[in-house]
């Protein structure tokens, strides 16, 4: 982790501290203030009124003033709940970069259901990946990370995504305003604004707008010349029972508009945010620069809706106002406004969402790399490869993670065939590349001084498990999630495959047959990967297959009782098995 990273985030922790000390000051003095208001409006109330000692105007005077200061007062506290956000978000990146941040944010969990490799690697859930990199606070942003974790991409796009992730790295306070923005609610891809939008619109008839506006511009010009006394109340109080029928007949579209935009008028405030902060940004990395002009108009239009949405409660809902826009027809009026603007630019809400959405998992990602400022992006080709030097797991702590050099595919070996006893580091090798290879693929730098590899399938068997519910045992469920891994080796992405001791449900006969057919399959349908194992029995596979497989093992040694690893890995089969020196050691007598 960055010691840079740290001492900044300490510096802009302690000035959001201080500023919050500031704010709650004057929020103290402002709570006074209104107080001390109220009570002399009470007694100029009293002195008005009860004495005539006064004229009732000061009352008004006093009146205003209290708004004044109640609005000064609202600013405030919404200033102090912003700057309480971004305390929180620095407390978190430092916990982050101490290592203390399992469990403490938003995993993701939901992500993993019917992923394929998404358990073996950790990335979605307590202690995952999406864990550490998860800094969006929208759901689109949230889906946005999850999906280009799940999902590889070319070359061509992760090149765009680093050369974007490099140009935010910097960027702190663009980072963190658009964190404390989406903080404030909802921005969702599936939530109401964007089911809404991707509703049908009523597109009411154009003559509605025209007979609306004619009659509150009738009535009022009954009232002017009413109370002029140049016609009777009569013609306005007839024109008021038309009107009745009128609004009568449309009071079943009038409410299913405004019901419709209840909800999604929520997440307007702040999708009119996030897109105003971006807009104003000017950006020389061509994927920001495409976000910002699919962002274009969006603050602008959004802002138009949400002030008709606004106008729009204030006239059915205050109690003062909406005797007189009744009559004018103003809600119906607003109605049909937002549902005009629902037709032309429904369409465009999906597509602002996915903007956000990609901005705030770039930024995501910028996070992670400007605390990690020495992990570099990967290098890109297409032979596959997978070339790391000093390769670690990104997951733990740098003070325990041990960096390995990893080479397979290209020019060198296509399969791995990994020895060892128990607990000596087999399966941390495989998620260590695994993972590695998710942050790449995701546009992120990896955790090694180099490494080189090819956009590439993954496959992997590191948590496999039995299912009483359809009945099947724990080999059989390998067997199945092999026989998908064997499938996806045909697509057309070379495949990764990670396959951890293997086929150790079944005896060491059937194993080795078993095992070197999946593995020959699977090396000539092209793809590259790592096979686990404690039986020595395996080993023989790098024989088997001549140069495309190599065996290398990692040791263990026992010290005043205690089993040692040091997680280095060695060329060649491991030579001995540590299993009954484990059981000794916990106190089992064999």
């Amino acid at each position: 982790m960055s010691s840079s990273a740290a001492a900044e985030y300490e510096r802009r922790l302690g000035d959001r501290r201080r500023r919050i000390a500031d704010l709650d000051r004057a929020h103290l003095r402002l709570s006074n203030l209104r107080l001390a208001i109220a009570g002399v409006g009470a007694v100029v109330l009293w002195l008005a009124f009860a004495r005539a000692a006064l004229s009732p105007w000061w009352a008004l005077v006093a009146w205003l003033a209290f708004a004044v200061v109640a609005v000064a007062h609202a600013k405030v506290l919404e200033r102090r709940e912003r700057v309480g956000r971004a305390e929180r978000l620095y407390l978190r990146a430092l916990d982050r970069i101490a290592g203390r941040w399992a469990g403490t944010g938003r995993d993701g969990a939901g992500f993993a259901a019917g992923h394929p490799y998404a358990r073996d690697l950790d990335l979605f859930g307590r202690a995952s990946l999406f864990e550490l990199l998860n800094t969006a606070r929208s759901e689109a942003g949230e889906t946005t990370l999850a999906a280009w974790l799940s999902r590889g991409a070319d070359g061509d796009e992760l090149r765009v995504r680093q050369a974007a992730v490099d140009e935010l790295r910097p960027l702190l306070d663009l980072r963190e305003q658009l964190a404390v923005l989406a903080a404030e609610g909802e921005v969702s891809r599936t939530g109401a604004l964007s089911q809404w939008a991707r509703s049908a619109p009523m597109r009411i008839a154009p003559a509605w707008p025209v007979v609306f506006a004619a009659s509150g511009a009738t009535t009022a010009v009954l009232v002017v010349v009413a109370s002029f006394d140049i016609v009777s109340w009569t013609p306005f109080v007839v024109w008021l029972l038309v009107e009745a029928v009128l609004i009568w007949s449309w009071k079943k579209r009038l409410l299913q508009i405004v019901e419709r935009i209840g909800r999604p008028a929520e997440d307007l405030k702040i999708l009119w945010a996030l897109a105003a902060r971006v807009e104003r940004e000017r950006f020389a990395a061509a994927r920001l620069v495409a976000v910002r002009e699919a962002l274009a108009g969006c603050a602008a239009a959004v802002a138009r809706l949400e002030r008709l949405v606004s106008l729009l409660e204030s006239s059915t809902h205050n109690l003062f106002a909406a005797p007189i826009t009744q009559v004018l027809l103003v809600p119906q009026q607003l109605a049909i406004a937002i549902d005009r603007w629902h037709a032309a630019h429904g369409p465009d809400v999906d597509a602002w969402l996915a903007a956000i959405g990609d901005v705030e998992a770039l930024c995501a990602i910028a996070t992670y790399a400007y605390e990690r400022a020495d992990d570099p992006f990967p290098t890109l080709v297409e032979t596959p490869v997978f070339d790391a030097v000093a390769l670690a797991h990104p997951l733990l702590a740098e003070a325990s993670a041990v960096a390995n050099d990893v080479r397979i595919g290209g020019d060198g070996p296509r399969v791995v065939v990994v020895s060892g006893s128990n607990m000596s580091g087999k399966s941390t090798l495989l998620r260590a590349v695994g993972l590695n290879v998710v942050l790449a693929l995701a546009g992120a730098p990896v955790r090694a001084k180099r490494l080189t590899l090819a956009p590439m399938a993954i496959g992997a068997t590191l948590r496999v498990d039995d299912s009483l519910e359809e009945g099947h045992s724990k080999f059989y469920s390998e067997i199945l999630r092999i026989r998908a891994i064997v499938d996806a080796a045909k697509g057309p992405l070379p495949l990764l495959f990670l396959l951890d001791e293997i086929l150790h449900g079944t005896n060491s006969y059937d194993r080795r047959i078993g095992a070197e057919a999946i593995v020959r399959a699977l090396v000539d349908a092209g793809a590259i990967g790592f096979v686990t194992t404690h039986d020595l029995a395996l080993t023989e596979l790098a024989a088997r297959l001549g140069g495309r497989a190599v065996n290398v093992h990692f040791e263990d040694r026992l010290e005043n009782g205690r089993m040692v690893f040091d997680y280095r890995m060695r060329p060649g089969v491991v030579e001995h098995s540590n299993a009954l020196a484990l059981m000794r050691a916990i106190g089992l007598e064999v």
